[in-house]
């Protein structure tokens, strides 16, 4: 069995210069092409589930889907709770065998995140399992407007939670479907200069490849969010299948055929954060 906890994955990537992605899931079809694509790459990964995903699947179901795909494969497989809201959330994710709990606390005053994080963290370590949280807010794609992260503030926040990965505020955005966007290089470095916590980006998809690659080796930045990209494979991979034959109607046969290309894409997004081979 595979089952790692984020700090598992998360301090060698700090140590050996690279990052792991953390591939949001919506069900069993993209799960199981994430984990079967690490195990071709030979590198770690987090399986997310996040708000969306759990208002199709419960979080008892997913937490069984999450551990059954670790054990199938070699490489360390992270069972992670991205966008948790709320203690009691985030506590039936460590019920359900959640290995990793995200709690966002980022919409809420500096002091009521900190406080509310470090309760998180300190419930997700006594079950030996481990914590992120988020300092700035991310904003969204013709949504919300994001509110950068403050190194000093970053700098209390990593200390005073205890959190095991903290996620950043730095020109990234949720949603974004081109990559257009590029993360502010200046605001990195001053943060990653007051905390040893390994850094996370959410948005991951609208940021350059090339600039992915670059920070996932030179910087703190120890994880990528990787959603959007890999919902529109999915989605052009089954709009292809649907359109291929009209006259089709089993699900199982239609869904399977989005297996190769989301495979494809994982394998590609996990390959440019330089991780290197699981020993």
């Amino acid at each position: 069995m595979t089952l790692a906890t984020l700090s598992d994955v998360l301090q060698p990537a700090l140590k050996g210069g690279y990052a792991v992605g953390g591939l949001v899931c919506l069900g069993w079809e993209d799960m199981r092409a994430f984990v079967l694509a690490a195990e071709a790459e030979n590198a770690p990964v987090i399986l997310q589930a996040g708000p969306s995903c759990r208002v199709h699947t419960p979080l008892p179901v997913l937490g069984k889907m999450f551990r059954h795909l670790a054990e199938s494969v070699s490489v360390p497989v992270v069972a992670h709770l991205d966008h948790g809201y709320t203690l009691e959330e985030c506590r039936e994710a460590l019920d359900s065998g959640f290995t990793s709990l995200m709690y966002d606390g980022s919409r809420k005053p500096l002091r009521q995140n900190i406080d509310e994080t470090a309760k998180i963290a300190e419930m997700a370590h006594a079950a030996g399992i481990s914590c992120e949280g988020e300092i700035g807010f991310v904003g969204y794609a013709g949504g919300e407007n994001s509110d950068g992260t403050h190194p000093g503030e970053a700098a209390v926040f990593a200390r005073e939670t205890g959190v095991d990965a903290m996620a950043i505020s730095v020109g990234n955005v949720h949603l974004q479907q081109d990559k257009q966007g590029g993360l502010d290089e200046g605001r990195i470095r001053a943060i990653e200069a007051v905390t040893d916590v390994p850094l996370v980006i959410h948005g991951g998809s609208g940021i350059p490849v090339e600039q992915r690659t670059r920070l996932a080796t030179t910087t703190k930045i120890c994880k990528f969010n990787i959603g959007t990209e890999l919902r529109m494979a999915f989605g052009a991979a089954l709009r292809e299948a649907v359109n291929r034959d009209a006259s089709r109607f089993d699900r199982v046969t239609i869904l399977n055929e989005t297996h190769d290309p989301v495979f494809a894409a994982a394998r590609s997004v996990i390959r440019a954060f330089g991780a290197l081979p699981q020993t």
